[in-house]
């Protein structure tokens, strides 16, 4: 019979392993006042799904943390797209009820609009504070279906809450997604790296 110790031990989980699905390290790009961070190459028919990482991003104000695609290699960034956004949260204090909310003002229904990636209130400024997640889009390049994407995120929003996002959608388009754009709603991403990977 086999064991936890021989499971645990003898499995390869290498990238070579049937099943594993290994990531591959793409692009990073590191923000410095920057106003907008956009991946326009690499996003292509070698990977059937691609995995940004959203690291220590901080806002030079407080402010929303926003996404869209592009499928003219980023010359526009308006796919039409239809989302879902809930959130988790609790503040600090526990002075207020932990909550879990669907957020109607942050979803799309056929829209053009960048994405939000926040929940709810505004992105904290302080020195301390940032947002992490990942966002996930598959199957980019394919020309029959429309490209799925979902995203989990979690941040310090500027009432002192411990805020985590759950976002997912799908670019509403049969041609090919080739750039995806982050921002600010409104000022610069002060700080903070984006990591994109593509999953064999």
């Amino acid at each position: 019979m086999a064991t936890y110790a021989s499971i645990k031990y003898d499995m390869d989980l290498s990238s070579n392993a049937t099943g594993a699905g290994g990531m591959t390290l793409l692009s990073t790009q590191t923000a410095s006042s920057s106003s907008t961070i956009s991946f326009t190459s690499g996003i292509d028919s070698t990977y059937n799904e691609y995995v940004f990482k959203l690291i220590n991003i901080h806002p030079s104000g407080e402010n929303d943390f926003l996404f869209n695609g592009s499928s003219d290699t980023g010359s526009n960034y308006n796919v039409t797209k239809t989302t879902t956004f809930f959130t988790t949260q609790h503040s600090e204090s526990s002075a207020e009820t932990a909550s879990l909310l669907y957020r109607t003002g942050e979803d799309l229904a056929q829209s053009t609009s960048f994405q939000q990636l926040m929940g709810y209130g505004e992105m904290d400024a302080d020195n301390d504070h940032s947002l992490n997640g990942t966002l996930h889009l598959f199957d980019p390049s394919s020309t029959t279906f429309v490209k799925h994407f979902y995203a989990t995120t979690q941040t310090n929003i500027n009432t002192n809450y411990c805020n985590c996002g759950f976002i997912a959608g799908y670019f509403n388009t049969t041609s090919v997604i080739d750039a995806i754009q982050f921002k600010m709603n409104t000022g610069n991403i002060d700080a903070g790296t984006i990591k994109m990977y593509g999953v064999s």
